[in-house]
């Protein structure tokens, strides 16, 4: 089993860094494209909890699809911002790293240094 997870999207420089990051640690991840695999409400839930971040603080708040949703409501709960990311992933700030050591939101990629296990 992979020592690193990375929940990516291709299409993202971060994430593609953050990729490229992992690699030249001399790691292979696992890598799981989120948008074509979407994580469940409970996985995205764990994910959260385990890098320290509430739900607004892993969405793409400048995307035009957390607008349109209405999501930038102050009001709205942290359970239904989860609604929001389970129903529609590309929500999702990436890129997700998943380790031993930890889990982080890696923007900036730098925050990679933090989870990665020793050469």
């Amino acid at each position: 089993m992979p020592e690193v997870t990375i929940f990516h999207n291709p299409a993202c420089s971060k994430s593609r860094a953050a990729l490229a990051g992992i690699r030249a640690a001399g790691l292979e991840p696992r890598v799981v494209e989120y948008l074509k695999t979407p994580p469940s409400r409970a996985e995205v839930q764990a994910l959260l909890a385990a890098a320290g971040l509430a739900p607004r603080q892993a969405m793409r708040t400048k995307d035009e699809l957390f607008r349109s949703l209405g999501l930038n409501d102050p009001a709205l709960s942290d359970d239904q911002l989860l609604d929001a990311i389970a129903a529609h992933p590309a929500l999702l700030e990436r890129p997700f790293v998943v380790t031993r050591r930890g889990t982080r939101l890696c923007r900036p990629t730098e925050l990679l240094q933090e989870i990665l296990p020793p050469a």
